[in-house]
């Protein structure tokens, strides 16, 4: 089995073991990456936490493991640039550095393993935690507690003033949702980094995870312009004409389309 088949794989079990399905995340960009070992090296760091979370219901237990992560090491990486380690959980866990979804997939497991009721929230541009029915979000990097203005204020230094918080912004992530924003995450960083391949290995994974939108396609499709693929270029911009609704895009992807160079018959 291949990672990317062993990483669909885990999300298929019930429930699904997310922390896994993203070691072989890590596994399909590095060979010697062990998810099964790292998966046992990981009681250690549990050790580490539960030994000293205070005597209080499993409840109210979620902020005093972010905080004891934090106290251990764990931190936001503010790297400039951000390289692609910073969204790789083998790296994240050696350096103890990384970006919020990489810290709170750790966050996540060890709540799992401890039976703290914790659950993923796909906030734009800085991924949350919750504590399901609590009125607040805790930040994975620290453990600070959001409020409803708390995520306002967040929401606009990450956007712009003129966006507005919505439900919407505040849905529990599913498994599958966390593996695909990893994704396109790693697709981002390796793009930047001009490791188009590996770049690729990633938007291909987003789409395997699916459904991929107009962006995903459009990402894609600047990777295979990268690499020489005119073919599939063309193939991923016209998905994307297909699912994008702003007019400016579509003229552009329109405009873009006709720039490529027309496939030749094959000759049989």
């Amino acid at each position: 089995m291949s990672p990317r088949q062993a990483c669909l794989a885990c999300l298929q079990r019930n429930p699904a073991a997310t922390f896994e399905a993203a070691l072989w995340v890590a596994a399909e960009h590095d060979a010697s990456v062990q998810p099964e070992q790292i998966l046992r090296d990981l009681n250690d760091l549990q050790l580490q936490v539960s030994a000293s979370l205070p005597m209080l219901p499993v409840s109210e237990l979620a902020q005093p493991l972010l905080r004891r992560m934090t106290s251990l090491g764990f931190q936001q990486d503010e790297f400039h640039p951000l390289r692609p380690h910073a969204a790789l959980l083998d790296k994240v866990l050696q350096r103890r550095r990384g970006q919020p979804l990489a810290l709170a997939l750790i966050a996540l497991e060890l709540a799992r393993r401890l039976a703290i009721p914790l659950v993923g929230v796909n906030f734009p541009g800085h991924f949350l935690l919750k504590v399901p029915g609590a009125d607040h979000h805790l930040d994975p990097c620290g453990g600070r507690r959001l409020y409803p203005a708390d995520c306002r204020e967040l929401l606009g230094r990450q956007f712009g003033p003129q966006i507005q918080l919505t439900a919407e912004h505040l849905l529990e992530a599913t498994p599958l949702q966390m593996l695909q924003r990893l994704s396109r995450n790693l697709r981002q960083l390796h793009t930047s980094h001009d490791n188009d391949l590996s770049a690729l290995k990633d938007a291909d994974r987003v789409m395997d995870l699916g459904p991929a939108n107009a962006s995903d396609y459009l990402a894609r499709a600047v990777i295979y312009q990268r690499l020489d693929c005119p073919q599939a270029e063309r193939f991923d911009l016209e998905h994307a004409l297909l699912l994008s609704d702003d007019p400016i895009q579509r003229l552009r992807l329109t405009e873009r389309l006709g720039q490529l160079a027309v496939p030749r018959p094959s000759m049989h």
